[in-house]
Formats: structure tokens, C-alpha cells, sequence
């Protein structure tokens, strides 16, 4: 019998899920870990980096655009608690996520060794899946069922904690088996009941002027060519939600770009406004999305598609619904919608009003985009980063003053994921080591990152970690010293009685220039154009900051504040 170690073990079965690459950061009880990634002939890549809430931000957007599990780790105790944030980002937002903790040892829980803590406890309810090894011989089973957990159904995120002892022991290598479609996501799609599809299909082609809303979960199913064929069938208008910008290239006919709260328009918002039937698909129908459950309003009829039965029909009735992987369910429709239209066309001006919405929004953007105030407006930023960025460019963004911006006024002309950002729970710092995990991701693919420098605060120390790989990643910072959200919120909602929202202005570009980063600083609009472009076309890694208009003076398309 040939025997191999629960920290061997964890490493075979990790390549037999077909990992590539692992972010994380060393500590004590990962050392059996970390020194079988150091013997072991195993062609994953480890990634370390500057902070555990960072490796799981990587690791979330390394999935997202690869459809591979993404894989963190970090050690006991301080670790295992700084990794919860991009751990629960990446469940709330159906991304297969993997998160390994090292643990005290077992023989040493109940006597208060240093970092001890009830991991189980503390990842229960933050994960899909997750468990706490107690046996050695348990390794290859839990991580089997964390994979598989991670990848069917709504993909979501799991844990497994290893305890600093069993790594060490031995255990049969016999036991070391994956089932390979369980690396990646999602695995083993689940249909629709046949009943549901001809129930969708009839309520759909009742309408004259049907809608749909699409979410993340269209772009993690790989169902854009399958949206589009159904949407041109029926004339249909498409629009998204902010996780699933991307769904349909922004020049499609029929596309309508972001509607929401967050990204919205008048124009947008117009188009779900007079529609007589509305397709969820692939999204939740939340607050963000919805307006606040105003639009579409509560008398229009709603088909709702999802992969979660806890999702259709939670926020608005349905006149009917369907359970299922997006791509199936678009499948299944198409064919049913085929069935009924017996060869006949649904007639529409729907691309031609749709053309003419685009436009209007266009202009009411590039008249901002083309002034010369100073601070930067932020639509100036945006139109240099479009006219310089590549067509299957990436684009990270954090939450604040990037993600309505780019939600609202930025053109991805080819559908799949271009646009990153964390909309689950929204939290500063996400796009600094996201773009780490997208670039690993997408090497071939120009990424950029956007964030305010409340966000940057948060994430400056992976600039090491960019310039250690000489990751060919843009960074652009809109430097408004303020945290700018919650100032535009307290201006709306509190009679604008600024309370702790300010700070000083730091100089970006010197921080990124000592860690060693082409940098520049851009005060004059008429500057920006050159510099973003030669940021963009710089081989190594880069920064811009932008000297930026406050976003509590901007003309952010957010149509409501908290307050």
C-alpha cells in the first residue's frame, strides 16, 4: 500500500480538479501544506499574496473568468477570518469558490493554542459547503464534496479546514480520485420541467412587448449566444442587471445596457417601464435591480428564470416560472416559442427604438465626457479608458464611484465577462486584487482597474505583489479624498451634514511609483486621453491618478441614495 501524507493529499487532489493556480498566504499551520506544494510535481502556480481578504477577491475573479474553481487559502486563526470577505462575496454571487484554512491541531482543540477558533462555526453561515477535517483519511472525501458543492446547482462557495496534524499523518493514496467535471463550473447542468418550459413560452408569446432583465447567473451558464437567438426571435429587448453586464455586446440591436438603481438611466429605465411582460433570467429581481421593486411595476406580469428555486417568484408574482441552468432553459424555450410561431415572424420597431434610446443616452454622456472642468469629470475618465481599452479588454471595478459609471455609460461590444465587480455586498478594496486573480485568468486580456482611493486605501499593499509577477495591469484611481458614497448619500438623505467621510488626499502615483509602477498624475482633462492610452499600452504594470470631481457633485446614474 502506498501511503501519502493529508497535506500531499490535499495537493493531488487539487490537481485532480484541474487547479491551476492557488492565492494565498503562508502562517504556521499551512507549513506541511506549503512544503508538499514545494515538492510535489503538481503544475498549479501558488500565488502570494499581501493579505488573506485579497487571495479570496483573486481567487473569485480568477473564476469568474476561467469557469475553474477558484482556489484560496490562508492559516488559523487571524487568517481564516480576514478571508471571510471575499469568501462570502463569491457565494452571494454563485461563483465557485474553494477556501482552504490550516487549523490548530487536533489534540490540541479545548486547550487554547494560539489562533484556535471553531472555523465550522465560523464559515457555516458565509458558504455553500463547508467542513473541518477531523481525520486524516477524511482529506480526499471532504474535498471531493466541496468541489462538487462548489460547481452544481447555484455555484457558490465552500470550505475546508485542515488541522496542522493531519496534514503530517498518512493516509492510502488509493483514495485519492476526483470526478474532473466538478472543476469547473457549472458541472452537471440540471433542465426544466417540460411542463414549466410550455408554461414560460405561452405567457411570453401572450405579450406584444416583452422584456428581459438578466443577471450573472447568464454569463456564468455561458448562455449568451442562446439569449441573443431568443431575443431576436421574439424581437425582445435585453437588458441587465450589474453582475450580468456582459450578457449581450452593448452594440446588439436589441441590447439596452444596466437598468436599476445602480447604473440606470431615464432611458433604460424607460424601456422596462412599457414593457408588458418582464423575463427574469439568471438574476434575483432584487432591490438594486428593480428600483426598490418600482420597476417594473407590481401590475406587470413576470416569467422568472433561475437556477435557485428559493429565487422565482421571491420578490414579484409570477404568471410563470422555471427552475434550471440558464442555458438549458434558453434552449428548451427557443424551441418551444419555435414551435408555437409556426414559421411566422413577430413583427417590432423594438431595434430601431432601442437604437434611438442608445443614442439619446449617448449624447446626454459625451457632452459630459467632453468638458474641461476641473476636478476630472468622471465620464471624461470613462471615454479615455473606452477609446483606449481593446475590445475583449477586462474591466474590474470597485464599488463607489466606478461601478455606476461603468454600469451605466461603458460599451462592452462583445458578450462574456469584460466587467467584474462585487455587487453581493459591495465592500471597498475588491478591484485592486481582483485584478490580480483576472489577469492570472485571462493573460491574453488587457485588464483595467477602477476604484476610488477610499478602495485603494484598503488594497495598496498588493502593488507588491503586481510588480513582483509584472502583471501588465492598468490601474486608474479617481482621487476625490472622500468616501464618496456615503457622502452623496448623507447630501441627499441628511441635509448634507458631511460626518466623517473626508480624509487627506494622497498621492497615488508616488506610492505606485515606490512600488515600482509606471505612474502618472492627471489634473487637465486635456492630458487624459494621451496618458490613459499610453497606461493601457504600457507592457508592465501601471497607474493613474486622476485628480476627480467629487461624486456628491457628479451626475452618477444612481437614482437613489440611501437616506
Amino acid at each position: 500500500m502506498t501511503e501519502v501524507t493529508g497535506a500531499e493529499a490535499a495537493v493531488r487532489m487539487l490537481q485532480l480538479h484541474d487547479v491551476r493556480h492557488i492565492f494565498g498566504l503562508c502562517g504556521d499551520t499551512s507549513l506541511p501544506f506549503y512544503d508538499a506544494l514545494a515538492r510535489l510535481d503538481h503544475g498549479m502556480t501558488h500565488v502570494l499574496t499581501r493579505d488573506e481578504r485579497s487571495a479570496a477577491y483573486m481567487a473569485d475573479a480568477y473564476a469568474r473568468v476561467t469557469g475553474r474553481v477558484g482556489v484560496c487559502e490562508g492559516p488559523s486563526g487571524g487568517g481564516a477570518t480576514y478571508i471571510l470577505p471575499g469568501v462570502v462575496e463569491a457565494n452571494e454571487s454563485s461563483v465557485a469558490l474553494l477556501s482552504i484554512t490550516s487549523d490548530v491541531p487536533v489534540t490540541a482543540r479545548g486547550r487554547y493554542p494560539l489562533t484556535a477558533l471553531d472555523q465550522k462555526a465560523l464559515f457555516a453561515p458565509l458558504t455553500k459547503w463547508n467542513a473541518v477535517t477531523d481525520h486524516v483519511s477524511q482529506i480526499p472525501m471532504l474535498l471531493r464534496t466541496a468541489f462538487r458543492a462548489a460547481t452544481t446547482g447555484r455555484p457558490g462557495a465552500t470550505h475546508i479546514g485542515l488541522p496542522y496534524d493531519l496534514q503530517k499523518q498518512n493516509l492510502d493514496a488509493a483514495d485519492l480520485w476526483a470526478n474532473g467535471a466538478h472543476g469547473h463550473f457549472p458541472a452537471f447542468r440540471t433542465g426544466p420541467d417540460p411542463d414549466a418550459v410550455e408554461a414560460c413560452a405561452e405567457a411570453i408569446l401572450a405579450a406584444r412587448r416583452p422584456a428581459f432583465i438578466c443577471g450573472g447567473g447568464v454569463v456564468i451558464s455561458g448562455a449568451c449566444a442562446e439569449l441573443a437567438a431568443l431575443a431576436q426571435l421574439l424581437n425582445a429587448p435585453v437588458a441587465s442587471t450589474v453582475s450580468g453586464h456582459g450578457v449581450i455586446a452593448d452594440d446588439h440591436p436589441l441590447a439596452v445596457g444596466v437598468v436599476g438603481a445602480n447604473g440606470g438611466t431615464d432611458a433604460t429605465r424607460n424601456v422596462i417601464a412599457t414593457a408588458d411582460l418582464v423575463i427574469f433570467l439568471g438574476c434575483r429581481a432584487g432591490s438594486t435591480t428593480t428600483e426598490h421593486g418600482t420597476t417594473p411595476s407590481r401590475g406587470v406580469p413576470i416569467v422568472h428564470i433561475d437556477i435557485d428555486p428559493m429565487v422565482v417568484g421571491a420578490n414579484y408574482p409570477i404568471v410563470a416560472g422555471m427552475v434550471g441552468d440558464a442555458r438549458l432553459c434558453l434552449v428548451a424555450l427557443h424551441r418551444a416559442i419555435v414551435a408555437r410561431l409556426e414559421g411566422r415572424a413577430r413583427s417590432s420597431d423594438m431595434a430601431v427604438r432601442l437604437a434611438a434610446m442608445r443614442q439619446a443616452k449617448r449624447a446626454n454622456f459625451a457632452a459630459l465626457a467632453a468638458s474641461t472642468d476641473r476636478p476630472i469629470r468622471p465620464e471624461r475618465v470613462l471615454a479615455a479608458i473606452q477609446k483606449a481599452l481593446p475590445r475583449e479588454g477586462i474591466v474590474v471595478a470597485d464599488p463607489g464611484t466606478p461601478c455606476p459609471y461603468f454600469s451605466g455609460y461603458f460599451d462592452f461590444n462583445s458578450s462574456g465577462r469584460r466587467f467584474i465587480t462585487n455587487r453581493a455586498h459591495g465592500a471597498l478594496g475588491f478591484s485592486l486584487p481582483a485584478a490580480i486573480g483576472a489577469a492570472h485568468g485571462a493573460p491574453d486580456a488587457k485588464v483595467v482597474a477602477v476604484m476610488g482611493d477610499g478602495s485603494f486605501g484598503f488594497a495598496v499593499g498588493e502593488l507588491e505583489t503586481v510588480k513582483r509577477l509584472n502583471l501588465p495591469i492598468t490601474f486608474v484611481v479617481f482621487s476625490n479624498a472622500a468616501y464618496g458614497w456615503i457622502k452623496a448619500s448623507q447630501k441627499s438623505g441628511y441635509d448634507a451634514r458631511y460626518f466623517s467621510v473626508d480624509f487627506t488626499r494622497s498621492d497615488h502615483a508616488r506610492i505606485a511609483d515606490a512600488f515600482g509602477l509606471k505612474s502618472w498624475t492627471v489634473h487637465d482633462p486635456a492630458d487624459l486621453d494621451a496618458v490613459m492610452a499610453a497606461a493601457i499600452a504600457h507592457d508592465g504594470p501601471s497607474l493613474v491618478d486622476v485628480i476627480a470631481q467629487p461624486l456628491e457633485e457628479s451626475a452618477v446614474p444612481v437614482s437613489r441614495w440611501m437616506g
